[in-house]
């Protein structure tokens, strides 16, 4: 059974700010400096481009799981989105068969955006209970996360 969840972010930075901040691995440097979603994450393979292997350890008590690995399978720079899924653990581990996270910087107007994070999943019949542990939250606070970055970066830059 596929399922598809979307969560949309308008946020008061041009696109290209935004897209340098998701475009490779700034955003999950960004994510271990805050801490509050995830503690830790090895590069194990690539740059941030298509077949980037990451592992991920969730911070303890953000997240129902505490470590997943994921691979950067889709990266279009001139459309500004990248698809990753997840390979072993996290979700899986809930009975899900597919976890794919798309994450799209949709330009606005020259000075907004749109940070658009779609989550598409399959899962099992057996496993169909699960599925109320799939939502948006971590992809909405990823995206605050990643909004008061972009505009305090963005008020760093203007007062200069």
């Amino acid at each position: 059974m596929s399922r598809q969840l979307s969560h949309e972010l308008e946020v008061n930075v041009a696109a290209s700010e935004a897209w340098e901040l998701y475009g490779r691995l700034g955003l999950a440097k960004l994510l271990v400096e805050d801490g509050s979603i995830v503690e830790k994450i090895e590069v194990i393979e690539g740059d941030g481009g298509i077949g980037t292997i990451l592992k991920k350890t969730y911070t303890p008590g953000s997240h129902g799981f505490s470590v997943q690995r994921e691979k950067f399978t889709k990266y279009d720079n001139e459309k500004r989105m990248k698809e990753l899924e997840v390979m072993e653990g996290g979700y899986l581990d809930l009975g899900l068969t597919l976890f794919r996270v798309r994450f799209e910087i949709i330009e606005k107007d020259n000075d907004s955006c749109i940070i658009k994070s779609t989550i598409e999943y399959d899962i099992k019949e057996e496993a169909i209970a699960n599925t109320s542990y799939v939502t948006t939250d971590l992809v909405a606070k990823i995206g605050e996360i990643a909004k008061n970055y972009l505009i305090k970066n963005k008020a760093t830059k203007n007062a200069e």
